[in-house]
């Protein structure tokens, strides 16, 4: 059973707030069930529940785009600076 509730007040760009009431409300719920879900779910995991970066690449994104690169400077890879003419081919 729930015990006593406290109200807490949280300073929030306006336009930051719309967004997030647009989304908890096509989700079902407002902010304030939001952040209990945040604030149990951080409870529950002894942290933060989502990575929080500088907005550096992950390993598998990092990957990718080597990969990207590898593909690009490969000259036996076919490439196309004409869409029409790629998906001619791609229908062949």
């Amino acid at each position: 059973m729930p015990g006593a509730t406290t109200n807490i007040s949280i300073r929030m760009d306006a336009g930051l707030k719309a967004q997030a009431d647009e989304l908890f409300s096509e989700l079902g719920m407002n902010i304030s069930t939001a952040f209990n879900i945040f604030v149990r779910q951080a409870i529950r995991e002894g942290r933060i529940p989502f990575e929080i970066t500088l907005g550096n690449p992950n390993r598998e994104t990092v990957e990718a785009m080597l990969e990207a690169e590898r593909i690009a400077n490969d000259p036996s890879v076919k490439g196309y600076t004409d869409l029409d003419k790629m998906f001619e081919e791609l229908k062949r």
